[in-house]
């Protein structure tokens, strides 16, 4: 799958200087797909030579013609949808169908940035003097090191790349090592469609060399990363030492409160369906639902029978509708979690454990857990997994005090028919962003991140541009 590829520096695939190569496995055998290259220091200084090269042409492109370049960009895209979902599907485990999905989402951001590229709007203002003019305008605000993680491999580094571009920045990614091809086919694209050499650059190897290395770098002056809290951590306090702009999407464990005035069997269906979604691996995924005491049994119970109904497999293979975790690390996690809540006095409604006959990959059963109390592990600590536990509430106070409990805030979901009780639930929830009776909330053009632990800064709609701009403010006197 990598022969064709290596490290993008300059326009140009080439491998690591060292000759060094990191192995890429298959989750659903656990055999090794390939290899990339291991970027070393003198690999990543190539990279910022390139970027340094290409930063004064492409900041002042016209946006109009930078436009262009991102329209054209997501044709390529679109052109080779079936390829790129078919590699993202083998190296991740995600059903070729939820892929297709995500390519068309990363396709979408290009698109949406490249009409944001003609709408970089500046305002004036007329002074205090009748000869004088205030302009404000925005400026790009310089190279920027992106660093993605591997359970959505086209669509975190397409949020980031896309509104780059669209502001007039070069950038360099660091892609997830588990899963690059979805990166290499973005930077392929962005070729194919007259992309200026060294105005994207991809570079893979070891994450927190190459993370220390490229944000101490002085050319770099922003930082974008989709990880977990520690790593945001740690990369927040190495931007600071350069006093980098910054913009962070970090670990969540999204809250769901469903009210008794709803269809509780349709709800825990929709639910369950998201839950397991990319076997849970999603920042937004719902992994927390507290349901008042009179939906709970038909809630529980259309939960545990959409699980069950989940065709287990390799994510390549026709009729598969759940696949393996993207690695052993994050199975043996979620195992650890559902034992502990199993001691806690959980109910296990459904899965649990390795299915069946599934010897090779990092499988797990869709797992639903009942009467989960506030003690378990899994109710404080972010599962990334398909684990959903579920618990009781009695009161609307309480339901929403469990929720803001935790020091995250990305996402939260309330099901409602009454909208008194839902707006009331979406005004105290203490997340970024709240679905209302509905849990798609990743487009385009919405902004999309978090508050308190969860990160800083939006990605996609009118305000995911501004965090690769800088205002600058003039002042005019004319006579």
């Amino acid at each position: 799958m990598y022969d064709r590829t290596g490290l993008f520096i300059g326009g140009d695939w080439q491998p690591a200087l060292s000759g060094a190569r990191v192995e890429v496995i298959d989750p659903a055998t656990e055999d090794p797909i390939g290899s990339v290259p291991r970027a070393g220091a003198d690999d990543l200084d190539r990279a910022l030579t390139a970027m340094a090269r290409a930063n004064a042409g492409w900041r002042t492109t016209p946006g109009w013609q930078r436009s262009a370049i991102l329209r054209a960009i997501a044709r390529q895209m679109a052109a080779r949808a079936d390829l790129a979902a078919h590699d993202m599907s083998e190296e991740t485990g995600k059903p070729l169908a939820e892929a297709k999905g995500e390519w068309q989402a990363a396709i979408d951001q290009f698109d949406w940035y490249a009409d944001e590229a003609r709408r970089i709007f500046g305002h004036s203002l007329k002074g205090r003097e009748a000869d004088v003019v205030l302009d404000v305008r925005y400026d790009p605000v310089g190279p920027v090191a992106a660093f993605t993680a591997w359970n959505f491999p086209a669509l975190l580094p397409a949020r980031k790349v896309a509104p780059a571009l669209a502001a007039g920045c070069p950038i360099v990614v660091k892609p997830s090592e588990e899963a690059p091809s979805s990166m290499f086919h973005i930077a392929e694209c962005a070729a194919e469609a007259g992309l200026p050499a060294g105005v994207l650059n991809v570079v893979t190897g070891d994450p927190a060399m190459i993370s220390a290395h490229l944000i101490a770098a002085p050319l770099i002056r922003k930082v974008s990363l989709t990880g977990s809290v520690p790593v945001g951590r740690l990369l927040a306090e190495q931007s600071a030492r350069g006093l980098k702009k910054v913009s962070m999407e970090l670990g969540g464990h999204a809250p769901v409160l469903v009210f008794p005035e709803v269809d509780a069997d349709a709800v825990g269906t929709l639910c369950a369906r998201t839950k397991f979604r990319n076997a849970g691996q999603v920042c937004i995924s719902p992994s927390r639902f507290y349901v008042h005491e009179d939906a709970y049994e038909p809630f529980a119970n259309a939960m545990a029978r959409t699980a069950a109904e989940a065709r287990i497999g390799r994510g390549l293979d026709e009729g598969v509708t759940f696949g393996p975790m993207a690695n052993a690390r994050g199975r043996d996690r979620v195992l650890e979690l559902i034992a502990d809540a199993k001691t806690c006095g959980a109910e296990v409604l459904a899965g649990g454990g390795v299915p069946q006959g599934q010897n090779r990959g990092f499988y797990i059963e869709p797992t639903v857990l009942g009467r989960v109390p506030d003690a378990a592990r899994i109710m404080s600590e972010e599962p990334f997994g398909p684990v959903a536990p579920i618990t009781t509430f009695s009161s609307f106070d309480e339901a929403v005090a469990r929720a803001n409990a935790l020091p995250f805030g990305l996402a939260a979901y309330v099901f409602s028919d009454r909208l008194s009780v839902a707006n009331r639930a979406a005004q105290a929830l203490e997340a970024g962003m709240i679905g209302v009776n509905d849990m798609l909330l990743a487009t385009a053009e919405a902004p999309f991140g978090g508050i308190k632990d969860s990160g800083m800064g939006r990605e996609g709609g009118q305000l995911g541009v501004l965090e690769y701009l800088e205002p600058k403010y003039v002042k005019y006197r004319y006579s």
